[in-house]
């Protein structure tokens, strides 16, 4: 196809080309209407395309940017564009490959990535060979321009140019690229590179065919002269080491050797690609015995390469002392992502948390999260990611190497050296705490000063250290260390560095979690502090501060609940409360922090619940709302945020556990159960979580209001016990089980519905320890109020049922599950006897069971006893350990 434009519709063309290069907004707003009304007419494609191509009087950018236009074009019309203008566009990139300009054959690559992707690499068969034929042209630009093209494809369809569908090219490109480490221009070489690098992780065949020749080949660009070069031999040896260790092993020593030297590469980007080595190291087994020789070379570098660069500093404006009565930027506020409620049970492990961790997010895991903006990965995140896990793999056994080190930077004169040894010693802390503890009564004071330093950035990284080792500050005399700390973190909250008061909330919301109730003596003076902060901090910290609010009223609960720490407390975040309007983000942080609290006040909140509770039901009604909306005219409307609604499900659910009853009067006069019914079939499996979540507080707290709707409920809650959803599964099954207790003997008619699923929930294998002790509670719970219709199934789940509980607390819930299990055994004594052993087990787990449950469980294996007979009853307690055997027999007289 030929195609010639229109002389003044080429100039016009132009014009509005370099007008949308203006600064001016309101230019670029006219550019981008002028832009969608040129998009009407079928050929506009064609002059972007010729200017791109053809016009080379014009300028580099002009012409980019016309490409790029063309580009986006494609990307969202280009299935209706008619396919003879594809075919021109598409012939003309073939041709502009070898552009003189580096930069159009760089935007012409992306073009012909663009049409590859969009309409798929097999609507255009003759893309992959001709771009492999231009490698061998003699022109360096043809070379480069098609390698270039290539490297972008493969980096969009590394899974299709490995499959059937385009008769595998890469078996045929593979070894082409390979025979292109060797050319004599720097680019190309990293072009083959970076093209081969993108098959190792899928482990294409084509390439682990010629794994070996690859692998030479990288070792022989090892030392190249070009950083770009030696950035993608890192990159190509960091992949290989995750697939294909066996082939490396040989070379380790070397590669080590070689890792080591780019580490400190002069070029950053270079040095960024070595740090991951040995972040990818430490994933496998053999990583302590290859490493060791190396490690007191490995581990001063990776604390060099935790300094601030000078760049980083001047980024993070680290020079600026006081920055608090700066507002923020809106874009530097990350999105936060609100955590649904789960109903968990307390572990009868010492010191366990309310969960069993499997979902506990370190959020905050090498202290840098708040160097927002560096917030890309660099070599100071990842030379400290390394230490930490490199500390995990060492253990003790590092600190040979790494207290010197430590000496050495932390009393540093120079204030960027000392800062990077603080957070050498944060990243260490988990890995080799056992080492340390001897260390922690000079650091942890030294620390504590280094809180008052004078640098912001000192300030901020000490405050995410100490948090690392709150654990064992807790639990010295208080005086000694963690009142001075607590007293210092204060101080930190009201920083005049908006960075360090961040670092400090964080670092307290840590201490919080750690110290519990040992902070009641402190309360007075923390409130007074989180109060001041209100008055003082910018958007982007407060924030984070309702969270430090919210952890201080979980980990001190009922303690929160006096008059004089309400009237502390209450009031700044009412103002809040009334000042945010439904739609603001800044509600779900507040809401959050106000459930949190609802929950620890008990009756100390009612003088706040009626408001806080219709704001709630007002914002899940206009959610519902809205979806409807969106749902009847499709397009018309924006969809919700559903988060809200997620949020304020949370709070009524901490309303309702806190208040208990106080909160009848509340439902009774709304139409939440209505609003209960949609958001249990919310498509949004975190809407149903909390659903689910509120559904069962709701039971605990005012059943009657509940109790009518149980035909329509119960049917969703059967829906909704799969595990592959596995908080809303594990809520559903709680809910479930306290349903039971409040319905009694009239659960029967619904025994059918859940039964099954809780059966094979309980079976399946690699279920969560929450999930599995939730089940098991409620299966218990079930049989409890209906024995008779729960028993039959007993020999299905007695034994995984057993196991589950084993570890538990003794609490209302580990009691009423028992006595279900003793019920079902009184019903269908055969069912258990199998897997008595299990059952014995499990009821020595009780530390104190209520005498009648003892009772009842004394019954069971006194008859279980007189009917095999004292010599096979002794052969039967043979078989358990000896501390099992002493617990029976001191608590069930066997």
């Amino acid at each position: 196809m030929t195609w010639e434009p229109q002389p003044e519709g080429l100039q016009q063309m132009i014009a509005i080309l370099k007008q949308s290069q203006s600064p001016d907004t309101a230019t670029q707003m006219a550019v981008q209407v002028k832009l969608e009304e040129l998009n009407q007419y079928p050929d506009f494609n064609n002059y972007l395309i010729y200017v791109l191509t053809k016009l080379k009087t014009e300028d580099e950018p002009t012409r980019s940017l016309s490409g790029l236009i063309l580009k986006n074009n494609i990307r969202l019309h280009g299935n209706n564009l008619q396919p003879e203008i594809i075919e021109y566009i598409k012939q003309e990139c073939l041709m502009a490959v070898g552009d003189p300009s580096p930069l159009i054959r760089a935007t012409v690559g992306i073009l012909i990535t663009t049409i590859a992707s969009n309409g798929n690499l097999h609507n255009w068969p003759q893309v992959l060979p001709s771009l492999c034929d231009m490698l061998d042209s003699q022109d360096y630009n043809v070379c480069e321009g098609s390698f270039g093209a290539l490297q972008k494809i493969c980096e969009d369809s590394a899974d299709i140019l490995d499959s059937a569908v385009l008769n595998r090219p890469l078996n045929i490109m593979i070894p082409k690229f390979l025979r292109f480490f060797r050319h004599t221009s720097p680019k190309i070489r990293s072009h083959a590179i970076a093209c081969i690098n993108q098959f190792i992780i899928n482990r294409s065949q084509a390439l682990m065919m010629h794994i070996d020749t690859f692998i030479e080949n990288l070792f022989h660009l090892s030392s190249d002269e070009d950083h770009e070069v030696r950035r993608h031999v890192c990159r190509g040896l960091v992949m290989l080491l995750e697939v294909r260790m066996d082939r490396l092993l040989p070379h380790m020593g070397h590669i080590i050797e070689y890792m080591l030297q780019r580490t400190t590469d002069t070029d950053d980007s270079v040095a960024l690609e070595a740090s991951e080595f040995w972040l990818s190291l430490a994933e496998q087994s053999i990583c302590k015995e290859v490493l060791t020789p190396h490690l007191p070379r490995l581990a001063p570098i990776l604390v060099r390469g935790m300094r601030y660069s000078e760049i980083d500093i001047i980024l993070l404006k680290g020079n600026v002392e006081e920055d608090d009565m700066v507002p923020d930027r809106e874009e530097d506020i990350r999105p936060r992502f609100h955590k649904s409620r789960t109903h968990t049970i307390k572990s009868g492990e010492v010191g366990a948390g309310g969960g069993d961790g499997e979902d506990d997010e370190d959020e905050d895991d090498d202290g840098l999260d708040d160097e927002n903006s560096l917030s890309e990965w660099n070599l100071r995140k990842c030379s400290a990611a390394a230490l930490d896990v490199l500390a995990n793999v060492f253990h003790e056994d590092c600190l040979p190497v790494v207290l010197p080190i430590l000496k050495e930077t932390l009393f540093h004169q120079d204030w960027v050296v000392k800062e990077s040894g603080i957070l050498a010693l944060g990243a260490i802390a988990e890995g080799c705490m056992q080492g340390m503890i001897a260390h922690l009564p000079e650091l942890i004071p030294y620390l504590i000063s280094c809180l008052s330093d004078k640098k912001a950035l000192v300030r901020s990284i000490t405050c995410w250290t100490l948090s690392r080792y709150v654990n064992w500050v807790v639990n010295q005399p208080h005086n000694q260390y963690l009142k001075p700390l607590m007293e210092e973190l204060l101080k930190r909250i009201l920083d005049s560095n908006k960075k360090v008061q961040e670092a400090a909330c964080s670092a307290f919301a840590t201490l919080e979690e750690e110290a519990c109730t040992e902070l009641v003596p402190y309360l007075q003076y923390i409130l007074n502090t989180f109060v001041f902060a209100f008055s003082k901090y910018q958007h982007k910290n407060l924030l984070i501060l309702y969270d430090a609010v919210g952890t201080l009223a979980d980990s001190v609960g009922h303690h929160l609940n006096t008059p004089e720490y309400i009237n502390i407390l209450m009031p700044p975040l009412i103002d809040k409360w009334n000042l945010l309007n439904d739609d603001d983000k800044d509600l779900f942080p507040l809401l959050e922090c106000l459930s949190s609290i609802a929950t620890a006040l008990q009756s100390g909140f009612l003088p706040y619940c009626e408001p806080v509770y219709r704001r709630c039901i007002s914002l899940i009604e206009q959610t519902i709302n809205q979806d409807m909306a969106c749902k009847t005219n499709p397009g018309q409307c924006d969809q919700p945020d559903k988060e809200r609604m997620i949020v304020a499900l949370d709070l009524l659910s901490g309303l309702a556990e806190g208040l208990d009853g106080h909160i009848e009067v509340l439902v009774a006069n709304s139409n939440i159960m209505q609003l209960l019914y949609q958001c249990m079939q919310d498509v949004l499996p975190e809407v149903r979580q909390s659903s689910f979540a509120l559904l069962g507080d709701l039971t605990k707290a005012c059943f009657q209001h509940v109790h009518r709707f149980m035909p329509d409920f119960f049917p969703i809650l059967g829906q909704n016990l799969n595990p592959d959803y596995i908080s809303v599964c594990n809520n559903a099954t709680w809910a479930i089980g306290e349903i039971s207790m409040k319905l009694g003997e009239e659960t029967r008619p619904y025994i059918s519905i859940v039964l099954k699923e809780l059966i094979a929930i309980i079976n399946r294998p690699n279920t969560t320890k929450t999930l599995l002790e939730n089940t098991a509670i409620t299966i218990g719970r079930l049989g409890y109020v209906c024995p008779v219709e729960v028993a039959p199934y007993l020999q299905e789940f007695v034994r995984q049922w057993c196991t589950s509980l084993r570890h538990i607390r003794d609490n209302d819930e580990k009691d009423s599950a028992f006595r279900g299990m003793c019920h079902m055994i009184t019903v269908n004594p055969a069912g258990v006897v199998p897997d008595f052993i299990f059952y014995c087990d499990a009821v020595a787990s009780w530390m104190n069971p209520p005498s009648d449950l003892q009772q009842m469980i004394q019954k069971i294996l006194h008859g279980f006893k007189a009917q095999v007979g004292e010599e096979s009853w002794r052969r039967f307690l043979d078989q358990f350990p000896p501390h099992l055997n002493e617990r029976l027999v001191a608590m069930y007289n066997i």
